[in-house]
């Protein structure tokens, strides 16, 4: 089970209304399998269907992540027009993600209805799609 602090969340949620219509993407880092940074990233494609990570923002992220001896926990985006599941497009990428982060979980945030944002995470392994349950505390 996935377990995110309140505080965690409501900046994904700020990030994926500020950045709407365009999805918003982003790195949460752990310490000892607790989440204790939400890092947001530049979504390049600025695109309301696709994210990709800058790369000179990956690059900042992972390397603040190493040098304090954290853990990648996870990656987020948000669907701005679409439930809070991995797309056809999400399964593609999560294998380029899995083959450098094999234990990661992707966090999906719908905003397609803004005034409730959905927050839901998963595993995706080979294009296999499992859902984690998850809380916000």
């Amino acid at each position: 089970m996935a377990e995110l602090e309140g505080v965690f969340y409501k900046e994904i949620v700020e990030q994926a209304l500020r950045e709407f219509p365009n999805e918003c993407c982003g790195v949460i880092a752990a310490e000892g399998g607790v989440p204790v940074k939400v890092f947001p990233a530049t979504n390049i494609d600025a695109s309301a269907a696709t994210y990709r990570i800058d790369a000179k923002d990956q690059l900042r992220i992972e390397g603040e992540i190493e040098d304090r001896g954290w853990d990648t926990w996870g990656f987020y985006h948000s669907h701005t027009h679409s439930e809070a599941y991995p797309s056809e497009t999400d399964r593609k990428h999560s294998k380029r993600v899995v083959a450098f982060y094999p234990d990661v979980r992707f966090l999906i945030l719908s905003v397609e209805r803004r005034d409730e944002p959905v927050l839901r995470s998963f595993f995706i392994l080979d294009g296999e799609v499992t859902e984690e349950e998850m809380t916000v505390t």
